[in-house]
C-alpha cells in the first residue's frame, strides 16, 4: 500500500539537505563548508486507524495523517469520510 493519507491527500515528497563537511570553530577546526546536496525524502505521519461512523453504525478503515484525524475530529467522521469519497 503507497504512503498516502486517505483524508487530505499527503504523499511522500522529495527534497534535499545541505551536506556540510568539515570541523566548526568553535570546536577546533577552520569551519564548515557546504560541499554539496543529497536528496532525501519527507514522509507523511501516517496511521492505520479504525474510524467509527455513527451515521452507518459501523467502523471504517482508514491510513490517515496526524493532520488527517484532527480534521476528522473537527468536522466529524461522516462528513469528512464523505467529503474525500470513502464512504
Amino acid at each position: 500500500m503507497s504512503r498516502v493519507c486517505s483524508i487530505t491527500g499527503a504523499r511522500v515528497r522529495s527534497g534535499r539537505r545541505i551536506h556540510r563537511s568539515g570541523l566548526a570553530k568553535k570546536k577546533g577546526g577552520v569551519g564548515r563548508h557546504v560541499t554539496k546536496t543529497v536528496k532525501r525524502q519527507f514522509k507523511p505521519n501516517l496511521r492505520e486507524k479504525r474510524v467509527w461512523v455513527p451515521e452507518l453504525g459501523r467502523f471504517v478503515r482508514v491510513k490517515v495523517s496526524a493532520r488527517g484525524l484532527k480534521t476528522i475530529n473537527k468536522n466529524g467522521a461522516f462528513q469528512t469520510l464523505k467529503k474525500a469519497g470513502l464512504v
